[in-house]
């Protein structure tokens, strides 16, 4: 567990994964203490924990990297410093593990986030939804709740913390690499937990673009290839388009009204590829949320299209004098 200034979490963190410990479930608990500046290393080793120190802050997967090389299990479970695993993780992973050409599975959050402001709740259910729905064999990983093969992870390097400097995509792109030298990734439904971080919509709208859509759609324009999995699945691309053309008729109807029809086509035709998501955000919140919920995702989209055409438009710009490398954790290519 990478842990920064997450003091106020730690007594809801902890309690679960030291019953599974109790239970013989855990060999043992790692909090690497990423020179955090209140008292996050007492409270954990209070509660139980094993605590390391970083020599210097440099963020969770670095942080994950220095807990792997310490770890005495032979699976590497890591769990987020603002995540409650729910009490059947432990469990869910060992019986994945059984089959062995599974190298690492992951999980979800729940659809119960204790802040109940509209970012969190957005972000959460939008996160566990994507999670819920996608198919059990996976092309990335999520360290969040995710649990990898030490062997496999210490033999790729662990995450690229040259490349990922803060916390980005560094488990995704860990997972590329994890399935580019063999094995199996799986989705497990089952493996959740309760994510306690209050998002602002200013938060939602920097992580997806910044820490996310950017350095991802980097990732895949120039190494990789597009994934067609979680929200970047074909898809989410046609919805993406759709979400597109909904705000150009917007755009064409307030400079020609007449049009009028055009936004409202486009509108009944965004509800019905998203009905699926709606009907998920009604079940859980209400009509009123859903349909909160159903506009921002629009506007998510556009934003996303956005970061990933301007990716697109500076990979083009480029000019490679030689054959493309590839980044590798050790600070070499590949």
């Amino acid at each position: 567990m990478p842990v920064f200034n997450a003091s106020h979490f730690l007594p809801q963190v902890m309690p679960p994964l030291l019953e599974m410990q109790e239970k013989g479930e855990i060999l043992e608990i790692l909090v690497v203490d990423d020179c955090s500046t209140d008292s996050s290393a007492s409270v954990a080793a209070g509660l139980g924990a094993r605590v390391v120190p970083s020599p210097h802050r440099s963020g969770p997967g670095a942080a994950r990297n220095i807990g792997a090389s310490q770890a005495r299990g032979e699976l590497l479970w890591f769990v987020d410093a603002d995540v409650v695993a729910h009490p059947n993780g432990a469990a869910a992973i060992r019986a994945a593990f059984k089959d062995s050409e599974v190298v690492a599975v992951f999980g979800s959050y729940d659809h119960a986030p204790p802040a109940r402001n509209f970012a969190s709740q957005y972000k959460n259910l939008v996160h566990h939804y994507y999670h819920q729905k996608a198919r059990r064999e996976a092309s990335t990983f999520w360290a969040g709740c995710g649990a990898v093969r030490k062997s496999r992870f210490l033999g790729i390097g662990g995450f690229d913390v040259a490349r990922y400097t803060r916390p980005s995509i560094e488990d995704i792109e860990l997972g590329y690499r994890l399935r580019e030298k063999g094995g199996r990734i799986l989705l497990l439904r089952e493996l959740q937990g309760k994510h306690l971080k209050r998002w602002t919509i200013r938060d939602v709208v920097f992580t997806d673009v910044i820490r996310r859509a950017v350095p991802w759609a980097r990732l895949m324009l120039t190494e990789v290839g597009l994934t067609d999995d979680l929200n970047v699945s074909k898809a989410e691309r046609f919805r993406a388009v759709v979400a597109g053309l909904f705000f150009l008729g917007v755009f064409g109807a307030l400079l020609k009204p007449t049009i009028w029809y055009l936004p409202a086509a486009m509108l009944a035709i965004v509800i019905g590829v998203n009905w699926d998501f709606f009907t998920f955000l009604r079940r859980r919140k209400g009509v009123g949320f859903a349909i909160s919920g159903l506009a921002f995702h629009q506007v998510y989209y556009l934003y996303s299209s956005a970061a990933f055409a301007w990716c697109w438009v500076e990979a083009l710009g480029r000019r490679p004098a030689g054959p493309v490398t590839r980044s590798h954790p050790d600070g070499g290519a590949k």
